[in-house]
């Protein structure tokens, strides 16, 4: 069987038993000898699906129950699996699906203003009110951040790594009191109402959710922001101003590579002159690569993971200066293993706000994820900008300090 020598040659350590659709069994490495992480296929087809498109086979065809995983968690079953994978390809015909693939994205996707607010809605406004209960499961309690959070050595939860996110960014912006703000992708308004606390700032927050900035607006009066805080639904092309400091995180990445020069471009002419601009985006250590099919087509429509050097030729062209860089490596998974506890701990209440199908999805991408952070190619890039050298700190004690 193609497929179990596929897997044979994956596992240098540990390994798993396969059961493909007539019940014979496939030593693929070497399997723990009590309770074997034990992999059924219950679907003939799947012993060449797998090995031809196993990016977005294995997670549809775990989403319709017809792989089934014993002895171990999904999430257990892909880290193992993805530490022994590392950086290689699966397959070289699972390679070369990828390149056709990442070939009819580039001539394909344009992510204009309309295409940009249908894939944002795909996700961030999913379900229409049951959505906000969805994140509402997972999510932070403090601040309902949805982007890599930080963890220091004594952070124990959640809700720390995330302030302590919040609180580096505050110090990288190096914000004054009075200034004003620009977060462009301002998710549930976590970030903007902690930056308008902690400096006495106007921040003015942007998303293409509508879900987002009707709760942001709802928690702006709660909070008593209202007057400090404002939020607009609205594409980044469209604002118009100028600002002491722009911030996005966890935005970029919905941008689209065609787009990467027009979205600097952007930054560039709303920043003021002695403005500070710190972009937070995931992206993938190696070469530019094509977007992993699955979050794709299920979670984040028209959405890549750019490579460091996408970011830095749009930049140079557009004049800016990267006056700092910082990649956060084992951070997000941690964040997203945090998340995948949180969701499954409620599961029943996903599946009745969705269906079994949906649980099935979200549980793979929060898993898949994960597995990717910790040991294949995805961290987290975290670049301040400005448009002088008067504006760049000398060295780092403003933040560390």
């Amino acid at each position: 069987m193609l497929l179990a020598k596929v897997f044979s040659n994956i596992y240098k350590e540990d390994g798993i038993i396969l059961i493909d659709a007539q019940g014979q069994k496939y030593i693929c490495g070497n399997p723990r000898k009590e309770n074997p992480i034990t992999v059924k296929l219950l679907k003939d087809n799947l012993n060449w699906k797998l090995v031809l498109d196993p990016e977005l086979e294995f997670p549809e065809a775990y989403m319709r129950n017809e792989i089934t995983i014993e002895n171990a968690s999904l999430k257990d079953f892909l880290m193992d699996l993805v530490k022994n994978l590392g950086r290689r390809e699966l397959s070289s015909a699972s390679y070369i699906s990828k390149r056709i693939f990442q070939l009819w994205r580039y001539l394909s996707n344009f992510n204009l203003p309309g295409k940009s607010r249908k894939n944002v809605e795909h996700h961030y406004d999913v379900g229409g009110e049951k959505g906000e209960k969805l994140y509402d499961i997972f999510l932070d309690t403090k601040h309902r951040l949805y982007s890599c959070a930080y963890w220091k050595e004594n952070t124990k939860t959640l809700e720390d790594a995330q302030q302590n996110k919040i609180d580096h960014i505050i110090k990288k912006l190096n914000i004054k009191k009075g200034q004003k703000i620009l977060e462009v992708g301002c998710g549930w308004g976590g970030m903007a109402f902690e930056i308008a606390k902690q400096k006495n700032c106007e921040v003015k927050g942007i998303s293409l959710s509508t879900n987002q900035i009707n709760y942001c607006k709802k928690k702006a009066k709660e909070l008593g922001l209202d007057n400090q805080v404002n939020f607009e639904l609205a594409d980044y092309r469209e604002i118009k101003g100028k600002f002491d400091r722009i911030y996005s995180v966890g935005m970029f990445e919905h941008v689209g590579k065609k787009f990467y020069k027009i979205f600097f471009e952007s930054m560039n002419k709303l920043l003021k002159e002695n403005g500070i601009f710190l972009l937070h985006t995931i992206g993938v250590v190696d070469k530019p690569s094509p977007p992993n099919k699955f979050i794709n087509k299920y979670i984040f429509p028209g959405g890549v993971c750019p490579s460091f050097s996408q970011i830095i030729k749009p930049i140079e062209k557009t004049g800016l200066i990267v006056s700092d860089s910082e990649t956060l490596i084992r951070h997000y998974d941690k964040t997203l293993e945090k998340w995948l506890e949180r969701f499954l701990s409620r599961k029943r209440e996903v599946k009745d706000l969705f269906d079994d199908k949906f649980v099935k999805m979200w549980e793979f991408y929060f898993a898949s994820c994960a597995a990717a952070f910790r040991y294949r190619d995805l961290a987290v890039f975290q670049l301040q900008i400005v448009k002088n050298f008067q504006s760049a700190n000398r060295t780092r004690d403003y933040i560390y300090s």
